[in-house]
């Protein structure tokens, strides 16, 4: 997949489907899957760190899981968050930490917001790379924001959302993620907008969607909002069979005659 492919996909209507990963194994088992493309997202900070937020991920981080990903899916389209703070810092500094994501394997970069860093948008597209926009609840911004909230009910942040899609089009923004929308909004940016709009939460009139592989393997069984669909329960089967393990090697079941070397 490459950028013509997106603008091709938005174009004819076939739906964008996007997957969030942060690790090689993971990657080698969606390098053969239908997904179209890859996001190492700066949410690696919590679901593979720990952390309380996403404000805690650094390019060193982002750096080393995208060139994991690359490794496991050589020939996935894979897009890497650029961290907090990293292109609020002048032009210099945000190429700088773009030129590291892209040496790891980056195919596209990410970005949250446009207001304040338009000139480095422009930058950066302007040098050759591509860029995608990331509005609604931006968890970068998530102390300003108040919290995780839905974004664009309000006829004012409504009009803002869609004025930011409409500033990250004239910069050269390949698409942009629209995140925990109201439907109406997201709709509204999707017919407005040229490039392609992958949502998460944000209803069903965009072009296409995004979910973090562990969110939709149900590896959380306490993570549960309204706008995840989970195709599995991972967290059950993972647990049994550690259990089950562990059961048979206490009871000298595990390992059999068969299961060792002679």
């Amino acid at each position: 997949m490459n950028v013509f492919d997106w603008k091709k996909m938005k174009r004819s209507g076939e739906a964008i489907a996007m997957a969030t990963c942060y690790d090689f194994w993971s990657a080698q088992i969606l390098a053969g899957s239908d997904i179209d493309a890859l996001l190492v997202g700066d949410s690696l900070a919590m679901v593979m760190h720990g952390y309380e937020n996403t404000l805690h991920a650094t390019i060193e981080m982002m750096a080393t899981h995208t060139a994991a990903v690359k490794k496991g899916a050589p020939k996935k389209f894979i897009v890497a968050d650029m961290p907090f703070l990293s292109f609020r810092k002048g032009i210099v500094p945000a190429m700088n930490a773009v030129e590291i994501l892209m040496r790891a394997g980056a195919d596209a970069i990410k970005l949250e917001g446009v207001s304040g860093h338009e000139e480095v948008i422009s930058h950066i597209v302007r040098s050759g790379i591509l860029v995608m926009g990331h509005l609604g609840l931006t968890p970068q911004f998530i102390h300003q924001l108040g919290g995780y909230k839905i974004q664009g009910r309000q006829a004012n942040n409504r009009e803002m959302i869609v004025q930011d899609a409409n500033r990250l089009e004239e910069l050269g923004v390949f698409g942009m993620v629209l995140e925990c929308v109201d439907d109406i909004t997201a709709h509204e940016i999707t017919t407005k907008v040229s490039v392609p709009t992958i949502g998460i939460g944000a209803g069903v009139g965009v072009d296409g969607q995004v979910l973090v592989l562990h969110d939709l393997l149900g590896v959380n069984p306490d993570f549960n909002p309204k706008f995840l669909r989970k195709y599995s329960n991972l967290y059950d089967d993972v647990l049994s069979a550690v259990n089950l393990y562990s059961k048979e090697v206490k009871e000298k079941s595990f390992p059999r005659m068969e299961e060792s070397y002679q």
